[in-house]
């Protein structure tokens, strides 16, 4: 008894983590603790939990008197919506979350499970960094995550949810994930904080500034979802796991779907305008097309001009990439090449079917885009989705213009059905454009240039400004009414489930980074 009692007496000391006091400091802040956002995260009763009573083994700087059960870091598994997934959540009550060598290890015995078993990595980050008081086993100790991390890559999703700070080495691990999450106000990723940053470049910038969620989800694109609370961010990381399959040998699960018999949208007729230069929100395109209610939007608030998320048809899970008509005109530029190169990929990598919905009038012209590389950084796009093997089908609204046509997941690039609606246009480039470098002699020389101009614009309009010409030559398989869009999307998604493509043997291909 007294045993058993000596055990309770442990996990009761081990659920409290840094104590009562840093407890309340967490809540104070607005924060959850580690076991609370596990709680939340996972279904009722279903942790298993794994190195609770795990602690250092440094006795530098008076480290051996202040010891806790667990070590900073919470590791185990369970299920969320019934599926098995395995978590870790750092616990800043206990020397600030801060990565120790056993930190460390726990960390990487749950991911080595998580790879064995074939089932999604969640990792929660509230962590000061690496216990500087262990010197270089500390920074080792992430040298093991990250490996892991890359290991999982394409076998397993990894999520990670950034729940306070992270920084320095620290930043490195959800870099390398699949998705990250961030919590406005309270939580922050950068490489150098604001104080290294004034040392060595004299600039003035806050923590929140410098590398809080809104900062990554509009500047630099390095978290996927910034959300309001910590409750919202465990849901998000819910509903994301919903579109995704345990692994990359299982497929994403099919959601029952009940037809009513009549899949035609009327509102998809009168979206897009007359005036081909008039914007419009594909996201109401897409919306019309989807399941009610399922899509995922995935970088909502980086690089606006490319949409992406998740989404179901006929309650099968898919991705799509959108050009935006209402942003920028929907061209191509650095951002959202990179932002659809790297969804594409994910999806490929967890056969996850893509649906591209185009209406691009090419790319981004400037020395801005030329000089930072939008040669490069556009090839990443145009790579994506080369190498994917999953079902592709692309729906073409309207522009369809140059070199981004061939991009945006075309017949010659691999795609396994192309559809485009009657305001499609298909070529080089825009009518006026074309028709001032054709006919440039001609207009130079009439005595009214402008109405030459003109006449010679609808001339080129007439002729390629449609989808015929592109479907007369088999690169678009059908031309077809919006309003039909749904009903055929769920047919041929259908018919391309069991789809199978044999790529030549390669150790890995080297897409241009």
């Amino acid at each position: 008894m007294e045993r058993i009692n000596n055990l309770l007496q442990k996990r009761e000391e081990a659920s409290l983590g840094g104590g009562q006091k840093r407890i309340d400091s967490q809540h104070s802040k607005g924060k959850l603790t580690a076991r609370e956002r596990i709680h939340f995260l996972l279904d009722e009763g279903s942790f298993e939990e794994v190195g609770m009573f795990v602690t250092h083994r440094t006795s530098d700087f008076g480290l051996d008197e202040e010891k806790y059960p667990g070590d900073g870091v919470i590791t185990g598994w369970g299920t969320v919506n019934g599926r098995l997934t395995y978590v870790y959540a750092q616990d800043f009550t206990v020397f600030g979350g801060s990565l120790s060598e056993t930190h460390a290890e726990k960390i990487c015995k749950i991911m080595d499970l998580a790879l064995k078993n074939g089932a999604p990595m969640i990792g929660l980050n509230d962590s000061g960094g690496a216990r500087i008081q262990e010197g270089v086993v500390s920074l080792g100790g992430y040298a093991d995550i990250f490996y892991r991390n890359t290991l999982a890559s394409g076998v397993i999703p990894q999520i990670s949810a950034i729940m306070g700070p992270c920084a320095g080495g620290a930043v490195y691990s959800p870099a390398l994930t699949d998705f990250i999450m961030m919590v406005e106000n309270s939580s922050y990723m950068f490489v150098t904080g604001p104080n290294v940053v004034k040392t060595v470049t004299h600039e003035e910038v806050s923590a929140e500034e410098l590398g809080g969620a809104s900062t990554h989800s509009t500047k630099s694109g390095v978290t996927h979802f910034s959300c309001a609370n910590e409750i919202e961010c465990i849901n998000s990381i819910k509903q994301l796991l919903s579109y995704m399959p345990q692994n990359c040998e299982d497929d994403p699960a099919l959601w029952e779907y009940e037809s009513t018999g009549n899949e035609i949208r009327e509102a998809l007729d009168s979206i897009v305008p007359q005036n081909a230069n008039q914007p419009y929100d594909i996201r109401d395109v897409i919306n019309n097309i989807i399941d009610e209610g399922s899509f995922f939007e995935v970088h909502q608030n980086y690089a606006e001009n490319i949409v992406v998320g998740f989404s179901r048809i006929g309650g099968r899970s898919i991705g799509i990439i959108a050009n935006q008509p209402a942003y920028l005109a929907g061209v191509l530029d650095i951002h959202a090449s990179t932002k659809g190169a790297r969804f594409v990929r994910f999806c490929d990598s967890f056969n996850i079917p893509l649906l591209v919905l185009e209406d691009v009038p090419g790319f981004l012209p400037g020395t801005d885009q030329e000089w930072n590389g939008i040669i490069n950084h556009g090839a990443k796009l145009l790579y994506a989705f080369c190498e994917a093997t999953v079902p592709r089908i692309t729906v073409i609204t309207r522009k369809a213009y140059g070199g981004a046509y061939c991009v945006m997941n075309s017949k010659h690039i691999g795609a396994d059905m192309n559809y485009a609606w009657p305001t499609a246009e298909i070529a080089v480039m825009g009518a006026k454009g074309a028709a001032e470098i054709i006919f440039k002699k001609e207009i130079t020389a009439a005595d009214d240039q402008y109405q030459k101009l003109a006449e010679k614009e609808r001339e080129y309009s007439d002729l390629f400004a449609n989808p015929y010409r592109a479907a007369e030559r088999g690169f678009v398989d059908e031309v077809i009414l919006p309003n039909e869009t749904r009903h055929k999307l769920i047919k041929a998604f259908k018919m391309l489930e069991n789809k199978a493509v044999k790529n030549p043997r390669k150790k890995h291909g080297n897409i241009p980074l």
